[in-house]
């Protein structure tokens, strides 16, 4: 970073040997301590901050030992006549060569070398000698005499003798001055400096060239590549560092200006510093400003970074909504055809449901993020945003609407098919006991058979109206899903919905078909059951006849025995005798008629019944029976009212006549000899009453 330039003294060394060496002359670039930091660290030389009467700047030179590098001491000096600003420059250098501990040719040397260095901007070099004074030999050499060629005064003087020349306040306690200077400390703030000045700089062009970019990128939209930028340095990084840095700088002017003891003179800073301070002042203000003018770059870049995050995401939800999504409920429309499949379609929905469910909660996540920043966005951002979010609400609220309509069609189509199983099972229920034979055992059974197939035909019908409403429910549900076009016309039905209208309405149809051949099947064991419970109605009437005859007819023989004490009485017991054997003989009618409807109705139900085979036999027996005592019966009462019509005849007549005597004895023998004749049945049963005397 230097240019060479070589420099050929003609001095001598004690050894009477010429002495060469090399100048490193200083160039326009500027040069920085972390390049020659070892080198900055040895103090070679250093500027302490310290002026000389006229206000120039001192600049000193150690020379602790012999083995100084001409190049390092030429390579600092570089460095540090590179830090006062050309004002200072101007005003000129003292520079204090300490040669209190190294050899005069050296000393010779560096002052020669400050010619090449530092020539315009040297007044006055003060070498310091040592209590004992180099060798006149050595010193041959007259600076004084070479003060045009060199440009500078240059004189020796002692330690003790130097504050002729400069204040004892601005020199360092090295040459008994007051003072203070720590080159470490110095180093390190200069490190600082630099390292603030250096970050700061180019965080300053680059943040220019972003803030710059950004303008352009405004107009021209598409150009996203210079938004992109970031700085090369955290601008809070380097604003803390400036804003540490000009606290320090600013604390030590302080403390200098009210530094000072008794009798010396007000410690002045060091020049460069107080350079530095507005230096860094102007550094932090203009990186605040850009700094502030980065900021709202970034606020915008990522407010626009937001909405097209938010306008990606809205995208990819309304994309997948309206597309994949779409087509997953499009292509599942149908109903099933039985309640296992329409439970399988329902799974089917509900893992549809929850692919949705993922895309439902990024529409949550974005409406709020969108809400959020419609609270504090500009007119152009708050329209852009809010038809961003009116887009994302329509479509999800319609593909929600999809979805819930979906399910209701399902829902219903399930309850449709559990209804159509039951009333299948209900019908076949209802045909399995149609088909088969029912066995007249008595007609309480036939009568509770009737109840329960009665049942089970109110329950079908149940069954059926259920049936109708729920499949109406269906279409319905089916016929008023929202449309899939955002336009107001009605959609066409698609063909699978059509094959599900189709479907459900055959079905129906097919019930109702059952229902009616059940209904038809169940008229006929209707009357089949009716005629079962006329016949054992009848059949029980039968016995009942035989009874009420078989009661008749010991009632006429138990009962009936007595023949009247008069001819009146005997004609009224002749009269109700009459009536007793009209009453046996309807029972006995009532009866045959029952009998012969039995016979009818198990012609027509094509049975057998016991009637022919036990009923009527024993009713034809116990009417012949009856009808033997009648008779007999009305041919006693008979001949006792011959009897009593006689004798009445005799007791009237004041001259009894042997004739009416002895019609009266006839009629009595006859009747007497009547009574002791038994009643024989047809089936040859003889049966003897009580005799019955008369006074």
């Amino acid at each position: 970073r230097r240019n060479i330039v070589d420099v050929i003294i003609g001095c001598e060394d004690r050894r009477n040997n010429y002495c060469v060496y090399v100048c490193l002359q200083m160039s326009n670039v500027t040069m920085e301590a972390t390049t020659i930091l070892p080198v900055l660290k040895k103090k070679l030389a250093f500027l302490s901050g310290g002026k000389d009467r006229r206000s120039g700047l001192i600049l000193t030179i150690p020379l602790c030992s012999d083995q100084t590098s001409m190049e390092e001491l030429s390579a600092t000096l570089d460095y540090l006549l590179s830090i006062p600003s050309e004002k200072c420059k101007a005003r000129g250098f003292t520079v204090i060569v300490d040669g209190r501990k190294s050899q005069w040719n050296i000393v010779k040397t560096v002052v020669l070398m400050l010619q090449n260095v530092i020539p315009a901007e040297v007044s006055l070099v003060c070498v310091v000698k040592p209590d004992e004074f180099w060798d006149k030999k050595v010193t041959h050499f007259c600076f004084w005499k070479e003060k045009d060629r060199l440009g500078f005064e240059v004189i020796l003087v002692s330690a003790n003798k130097l504050t002729r020349y400069i204040e004892p306040c601005q020199l360092t306690d090295d040459f008994g001055g007051s003072l203070d200077y720590d080159h470490n400390d110095w180093l390190n703030k200069r490190l600082v400096f630099e390292k603030f000045t250096k970050e700061s700089t180019s965080l300053l062009d680059e943040l220019s060239i972003i803030n710059d970019s950004d303008k352009s990128s405004s107009v021209d939209k598409d150009k996203s590549a210079d938004c992109a930028l970031l700085p090369s340095f955290d601008p809070e990084t380097v604003l803390q560092t400036g804003h540490e840095l000009l606290s320090e700088l600013q604390q030590r002017r302080f403390n200098g200006s009210e530094g000072g003891g008794a009798g010396q003179g007000a410690w002045c800073p060091m020049e460069e510093e107080l350079l530095a301070q507005p230096q860094v002042m102007k550094l932090l203000d203009s990186l605040r400003e850009q700094y502030t003018r980065y900021q709202e770059l970034c606020r915008q870049r990522n407010k626009r970074t937001q909405l097209d995050e938010i306008h990606t995401k809205v995208m990819q939800v309304v994309t997948w909504l309206q597309g994949p999504g779409s087509e997953l409920l499009k292509t599942h429309q149908a109903i099933g055809d039985s309640i296992r499949a329409a439970q399988a379609l329902q799974q089917k929905h509900e893992e549809i449901e929850s692919q949705h469910s993922e895309w439902f909660a990024v529409y949550v996540e974005l409406n709020q993020q969108i809400a959020a920043l419609l609270s504090g966005g500009e007119e152009e951002e708050v329209t852009e945003l809010k038809a961003l979010q009116q887009q994302l609400s329509d479509v999800c609220y319609r593909q929600a609407a999809h979805l819930e309509s979906r399910q209701n069609v399902l829902q219903a189509a399930q309850a449709f098919h559990s209804t159509t199983q039951e009333l299948s099972q209900q019908l076949d229920g209802l045909l399995g006991m149609l088909c088969a034979d029912v066995a007249p055992a008595d007609g309480a059974s036939i009568q509770q058979n009737l109840k329960l197939l009665e049942e089970k035909l109110q329950t079908v019908e149940a069954g059926l109206s259920s049936l109708r409403q729920k499949g109406g429910l269906v279409l319905e549900q089916m016929c008023s899903q929202p449309s899939w076009s955002l336009e107001p016309e009605t959609e066409s039905p698609t063909g699978e919905q059509q094959d599900n209208v189709q479907h459900i309405q055959a079905v129906m149809e097919e019930m109702q078909l059952r229902k009616q051949r059940c209904e038809d099947m169940v008229d006929v064991r209707r009357l089949k059951m009716l005629q079962m419970v006329q016949l054992f109605k009848c059949e029980e009437d039968a016995l009942q006849a035989v009874e009420w005859l078989s009661e008749l007819l010991d009632a006429l023989l138990k009962t009936h025995i007595r023949l009247g004490d008069d001819s009146q009485e005997t004609r009224t017991m002749l009269d109700k005798h009459r009536k007793f054997v009209d009453v046996a003989q309807s029972t006995y009618d009532y009866g045959r008629q029952l009998l012969q409807a039995t016979v009818v109705l198990c012609q027509s139900l094509r049975c057998t019944t016991r009637s022919s085979g036990e009923t009527l036999p024993r009713l034809n027996r116990v009417w012949k029976q009856f009808s033997v005592s009648a008779e007999e019966r009305q041919q006693r009462l008979e001949l006792a009212l011959n009897f009593h019509t006689a004798a009445e005849r005799v007791f009237q007549q004041e001259c009894v006549e042997a004739e009416s005597l002895d019609e009266v004895d006839s009629s009595g023998k006859t009747l007497l000899d009547r009574l002791t004749m038994p009643i024989i049945f047809p089936d040859g049963y003889t049966y003897t009453d009580k005799l019955c005397f008369f006074t």
